[in-house]
């Protein structure tokens, strides 16, 4: 199955990702900022990246011009439930930047497995 890294500073969101994914025979690393993820995947190549938008540090917008600039051939999955007025969403500039898709949050288990499938199958970044 997929290398699956999962960037977002609540570790609780990071957790309940990894337990949908990984008995679906991914392997998941989690990282909880963008400069952290950066570093995981230079260290280990990953196949898909799920990374949170709004973090303190290296943000997901950010994140996603590196990795796309750094590991252009990396899906991107971004996730986001706006900023802390829960009214900002970057989610489709993130996409327009490079991102495979997007999810918003909070998400249902299904919708997760759904947005990662579907990712992953998508053709060449």
């Amino acid at each position: 199955m997929a290398r699956i890294i999962v960037i977002d500073d609540d570790e609780s969101v990071r957790k309940a990702i990894r337990r949908v994914l990984e008995p679906l025979g991914h392997e998941v690393r989690e990282a909880e900022d963008g400069a952290a993820g950066l570093a995981l995947l230079a260290d280990k190549d990953a196949d898909l990246v799920i990374t949170d938008i709004f973090m303190p540090g290296q943000d997901g917008i950010e994140t996603v011009r590196r990795i796309r600039k750094e590991f252009p051939g990396v899906k991107m999955l971004v996730m986001s439930g706006g900023d802390s007025t829960g009214r900002m969403d970057l989610r489709g500039d993130a996409v327009l930047l490079g991102a495979t898709a997007s999810l918003r949050k909070p998400f249902e288990r299904a919708d997760l497995v759904r947005a990662v499938e579907a990712v992953l199958d998508a053709g060449p970044s």
